[in-house]
């Protein structure tokens, strides 16, 4: 059967295009909006190779080899030279989140996008007044949060690699992990664990339909980061079948 037609693929529009620190808020505003946008499903299996010797090659240079199909909207299939990855999307794009924010608390800060219309979060005195100490490390992070009144915070600009996230549920958390940390050294301590909570919330990558440029985009950044095989959690972010060991299932060997 004939697979569905899809839009071009535009690389500045994907946010599974490759982390660019230097990318400036509006390009990255509208990556986010392109990942919320509704896209064709792709075909159930890769169409067959119309150019074999490109695809081996693309297969060959690198260790998580090419992407040729995504299931359940959360499993990247890819081929290897000697058998294939299965990647969880959402537990890789947290885990370079991750990778990314803490990069930002000892370099360049994160690009961020700005909020038409600020986000008001209720909470305690004593969360506000957490909140707005540790304003300067939200900020390298791409997280614009303010004093609103002795019992509020207004949330001004959002890490733009996160794309749109849930505003009150991630200021929320923030304020539980700063209350839990207790004094101002202890958040220092725990800064990491912040910088977790907030690539958690990333989640609106699950379960998106990706096009194939966009899988392979995100198995590059994998390659290219540190300690991507685990998620934040400590759970593998792929695994990885050898032919010789699938042949083996089906009793070829």
């Amino acid at each position: 059967f004939a697979a569905p037609r899809q839009a071009a693929y535009a690389a500045e529009a994907s946010p599974y295009r490759p982390f660019d620190m230097g990318a400036d808020a509006a390009t990255l505003d509208r990556a986010a909006d392109a990942g919320s946008a509704a896209t064709p499903a792709p075909a159930a299996f890769a169409a067959p190779d119309t150019e074999p010797a490109e695809h081996a090659a693309n297969g060959a240079d690198h260790p998580l080899g090419a992407a040729k199909a995504q299931f359940h909207r959360n499993f990247i299939v890819s081929e290897t030279e000697d058998g294939i990855v299965i990647v969880d999307q959402h537990a890789a794009h947290e885990r370079l989140v991750y990778e990314a924010l803490k990069t930002a608390l000892h370099g360049r800060p994160l690009a961020s996008q700005l909020l038409l219309i600020p986000e008001i979060v209720d909470l305690p005195e004593d969360d506000v007044d957490r909140l707005a100490e540790q304003a300067e490390t939200f900020a390298r992070l791409g997280l614009g949060i303010e004093r609103f009144g002795p019992g509020a915070v207004a949330v001004r600009e959002t890490p733009a690699i996160l794309g749109s996230i849930d505003c009150q549920r991630l200021v929320r958390d923030l304020a539980d992990e700063l209350a839990e940390a207790g004094t101002a050294d202890a958040v220092r301590g725990r800064i990491d664990h912040v910088a977790a909570t907030i690539a958690c919330h990333g989640s609106v990558r699950s379960g998106r339909l990706m096009k194939p440029e966009e899988m392979n985009a995100l198995l590059r950044d994998m390659e290219a980061t540190p300690g991507s095989g685990q998620c934040n959690h400590g759970r593998p972010t792929f695994i990885e079948l050898k032919l010789a060991d699938i042949e083996k299932m089906f009793g070829r060997r």
